[in-house]
């Protein structure tokens, strides 16, 4: 089996923490003490020293930051940057940057929100380090060819505030089948469907071993649940919410604030990343993959096919690809403007998206004030002015790139 598939049954079927300690830190994320729970090491590990110190899952998802250390953008902007940690969980990687061992990191698009509005955490996005760049996959052992079919099945996201889980429930409902979070072992009748959070590398083992019929989530997952665990792709999220953020970077507000020239210098290093994975992805998959900097711990043929194979007659005939041709975008993209309406429409969705914890915080959320408290836009509009070649993103529209408007099409 490889490395990245290894189960460290840090999790157990049904998605909850078996550690006793981790289990305590998500029931105090949840309740709202963040803050309160890391406030004691904060101190500690913030050194005022400027060094970048980067935290990452291993997935494309973490390409710009990946790429911005790689050829040395940061070391350009006259920064002192480590070689970036691999973290496993979302739940360690939100950890770990709350206690200031990471100044920079990539986080799901909903984890700031809930940090922010939920656990009143000072915490700040600075840009988006993609657009599109996930799948639902489906086991090769179960008949699913819509998302129809997945009533009465098991479904992995790898994170309660993740857009995977906000995107997949928006299909469930509009397939006329009813999200919910059961036990395992507990009754799904055929109109429902059961979601569990996994850990993304844990993902396709789980579903070789069909302790679950599908998941969602970044690449290169899905490109490896197709070519070493059976698996399907049902539909590209990118198919489905048009050039969806997934993946912001994050940064602490008091750095924004108080270090105003140095985030200027991180975030004009990850921008340049972003460009560099946008218009060489090929390269960049090489580049991320075991066989060149090994921040990713599997091989280039998988990153590469995680990040080019799109558009094909393969996922045209099973329909994991139908709106593509019109939209014109990539499996995944680098956009990295972060586009107020997306936030806002982000915010409208989570109303209604089952997870984990209460969710009470979400709906006193006004979408307009979180798109214009969450998000810093000046620095990423001060980095994107300088290089102008980001309107050849795909997910770019040349003739308006300030402004979008929020597209979903099942």
């Amino acid at each position: 089996m490889p490395e990245n598939q290894k189960h460290d049954d840090i999790y157990g079927h049904a998605g909850h923490p078996q550690d006793p300690q981790r289990r305590v830190l998500l029931d105090m994320l949840a309740a709202g003490g963040l803050a309160t729970l890391l406030g004691k090491r904060a101190a500690a590990a913030n050194p005022a020293d400027g060094v970048v110190r980067i935290g990452y899952l291993p997935i494309t998802d973490a390409a710009a930051l990946l790429v911005a250390y790689a050829n040395g953008y940061f070391a350009e902007q006259g920064l002192e940057a480590e070689r970036p940690t691999l973290i496993r969980s979302w739940p360690a990687l939100v950890e770990a940057f709350a206690s200031h061992t990471f100044n920079v990191v990539h986080l799901l698009k909903p984890i700031p929100i809930w940090m922010r509005y939920n656990n009143n955490f000072p915490v700040k996005v600075a840009a988006w380090c993609h657009t599109n760049g996930s799948a639902v996959v489906v086991g090769g052992h179960t008949n699913i060819k819509s998302f129809a079919d997945c009533g009465g099945g098991q479904i992995a996201v790898p994170f309660w505030y993740s857009m995977h889980n906000v995107v997949l429930q928006m299909a469930l409902r509009e397939a006329g089948l009813k999200p919910v979070i059961k036990n395992q072992g507990e009754a799904v009748a055929a109109d429902e469907v059961n979601l569990q959070v996994l850990p993304p590398p844990e993902m396709p083992a789980a579903m070789a071993a069909r302790k679950i019929d599908g998941y969602i989530v970044a690449e290169p997952f899905n490109a490896l649940g197709e070519i070493k665990a059976g698996g399907r792709v049902l539909r590209f999220t990118g198919d489905i919410w048009k050039n969806h953020p997934c993946c912001a970077l994050v940064m602490h507000e008091e750095d924004l604030a108080e270090r105003r020239a140095w985030s200027q210098k991180v975030v004009n290093a990850v921008v340049k990343g972003a460009l560099y994975a946008s218009a060489n992805k090929s390269e960049t998959a090489r580049m991320i993959s075991r066989d060149g900097e090994s921040f990713l711990p599997v091989p280039a043929q998988v990153v590469e096919r995680a990040m080019t194979y799109y558009n094909n007659e393969e996922y045209t005939t099973s329909q994991a690809v139908r709106n593509a041709k019109d939209w014109g975008n990539g499996r995944i993209d680098f956009n990295p403007y972060p586009y107020p309406s997306a936030t806002k429409f982000l915010v409208e969705q989570m109303r209604q998206t089952v997870g984990g914890s209460d969710n009470e915080f979400i709906t006193n959320l006004e979408p307009q004030t979180v798109a214009q408290d969450l998000v810093d836009y000046e620095l990423v509009t001060n980095a994107l002015q300088d290089n102008d070649s980001w309107l050849a993103d795909p997910s770019v529209d040349a003739t308006s790139p300030w402004q979008r408007q929020e597209v979903f099409k099942l």
